[in-house]
């Protein structure tokens, strides 16, 4: 009848270690870095892997007064391009940590 308790220790030490190892996951997502662009790269935007533009530059060329909406445009699009990305390589990172383990399908973490 006591059997079953071991198995539940060994699953909270196992529940603990995955805690941690998604804390660093977690961490570790703003040292990632992913670029989206827009206008044939005229326009990048840089951003962490948790969604935080970190940078942006747009080609000297595009600054005329008479662009200015296309401009704003490929901003736009240069940010969602890099936001994307940057959900991508988080879904990477954290795949890294729930690698191996017997997750329902389309189970994502953290919840």
């Amino acid at each position: 009848m006591l059997k079953g308790l071991g198995d539940m220790g060994k699953l909270m030490k196992q529940a603990q270690e995955m805690q941690s190892k998604m804390q660093e996951a977690q961490e570790k997502l703003e040292d990632i870095t992913v670029t989206g662009e827009a206008g044939a790269g005229m326009v990048t935007a840089t951003a962490s892997a948790k969604g935080s533009v970190v940078g942006l530059h747009i080609d000297a060329s595009l600054f005329n007064p008479d662009d200015k909406e296309v401009v704003e445009d490929l901003i736009v699009a240069a940010i969602k391009d890099a936001q994307a990305k940057a959900a991508e390589a988080a879904q990477d990172e954290m795949g890294k940590v729930t690698e191996g383990l017997a997750l329902p399908p389309g189970m994502k973490l953290p919840f």
